[in-house]
């Protein structure tokens, strides 16, 4: 049961100018705790501080005037660590107690950087040789979604990733996939190579007869069209699957 918060404890969420100065009206505890808590952190960073330590750094600038520990705690419980709140939709975060736009807004905006910074080091760069953080970038995006997506990696002659682009989403055990539309994609970007991941989130990677299926499916239509199908990777909440290194390609 997501927990629900007494009136008494309701949170006045007004969001900060994104450039804002020091914090008006607020009690002083409150002042001096977010100093201890910013200070650790950029003494030590991220291993300095709790996940839901590192979650208050976040809601200070959407709640500026009250203690957001116990919204951070509420949202660990919920969503179970730092990566699992960024990553839940919108709706599911606007049903815990405290959560309004200003929240939601700040919590996107942190995993839409996440996501920015991964991809800068895989996009235009090797994918083979750069496997593993091939597989980061990945995770990061799709590991924590509670449906299925599926995505393509369009590569070219040399295998430097030129595009990433999502094809289908779909349900919590299922997504629709063409192979005709895959690879219709593939010649307009004019790539040479693809790389096909999706993700499971009942965090088992273990491939459905229907994974295989389609697999088989598209390597055979880019056989067709001198596309090489270098690998299909499931996404998993700890690990992923890999068809190549299973023997499946």
């Amino acid at each position: 049961m997501i927990p629900r918060m007494s009136d008494q404890c309701a949170f006045d969420e007004v969001q900060l100018p994104l450039f804002a100065g020091k914090e008006q009206n607020v009690p002083s505890y409150i002042k001096d705790h977010r100093k201890r808590l910013r200070e650790r952190f950029l003494a030590g960073g991220g291993i300095a501080v709790a996940d839901y330590e590192l979650l208050e750094l976040v809601l200070f600038r959407a709640i500026p005037r009250q203690d957001v520990k116990p919204l951070a705690r509420a949202l660990i419980t919920v969503f179970g660590d730092f990566s699992g709140v960024l990553s839940a939709p919108p709706e599911r975060l606007r049903e815990v107690s405290g959560v309004g736009e200003a929240v939601v807004t700040e919590l996107k905006v942190v995993e839409a950087a996440a996501h920015k910074l991964a991809q800068t080091r895989v996009i235009d760069r090797p994918a083979i040789s750069g496997w593993q953080a091939l597989v980061d970038y990945c995770r990061t995006t799709m590991a924590r979604r509670e449906t299925e997506q599926f995505r393509i990696l369009f590569l070219d002659r040399k295998n430097i990733l030129i595009a990433d682009e999502p094809q289908a989403k779909g349900t919590v055990d299922h997504v629709p996939v063409y192979p005709r539309e895959v690879l219709k994609r593939a010649l307009e970007l004019n790539a040479s190579a693809l790389i096909l991941v999706h993700n499971h989130p009942s965090g088992d990677p273990t491939p459905s007869d229907a994974d295989i299926s389609v697999t088989r499916q598209i390597e055979e239509a880019a056989k067709a069209l001198s596309v090489t199908l270098h690998d299909h990777l499931i996404v998993g909440a700890q690990e992923e699957f890999s068809f190549r290194s299973a023997g499946y390609l």
